[in-house]
């Protein structure tokens, strides 16, 4: 389930800080990167399952590995873990109310931090 209008998407910023923003509020980078993208995850193990909050970005000048990229993120998305497949992100999927609306409040959240670092590309 795609979230839509929370202001995230299209938002860049400077990767340290956005790792910085993200891990502020539960969102991972882990080893999740390559030189050009980033995901960020946020785990929810709830009685309904196990779910990820995901915020995806990417950089068209710079390079991760090497800690400096300006990272321009993509929409929000969560998806249900199934062992050992992965995570689904489709449209048959259920989501908890709960777990949506714990979403929403991070994202806000997470946009609010962003926004006095944002870079206009």
């Amino acid at each position: 389930m795609y979230f839509e209008n929370t202001g995230i998407e299209n938002t860049a910023a400077d990767l340290e800080l956005l790792d910085e923003i993200m891990l502020n509020h539960g969102l991972v980078r882990e080893g999740q990167w390559d030189y050009e993208r980033v995901t960020y995850d946020k785990k929810f193990e709830i009685k309904e399952g196990t779910f990820y909050l995901r915020i995806f970005g990417f950089t068209k000048n710079g390079d991760v590995g090497a800690h400096d990229a300006i990272i321009t993120l993509m929409k929000p998305v969560v998806g249900k873990h199934y062992y050992p497949h992965g995570v689904e992100y489709g449209d048959q999927e259920v989501f908890p109310s709960h777990l949506v609306k714990s979403c929403q409040q991070t994202l806000k959240a997470v946009k609010e931090d962003i926004k006095a670092f944002e870079i206009r590309l």
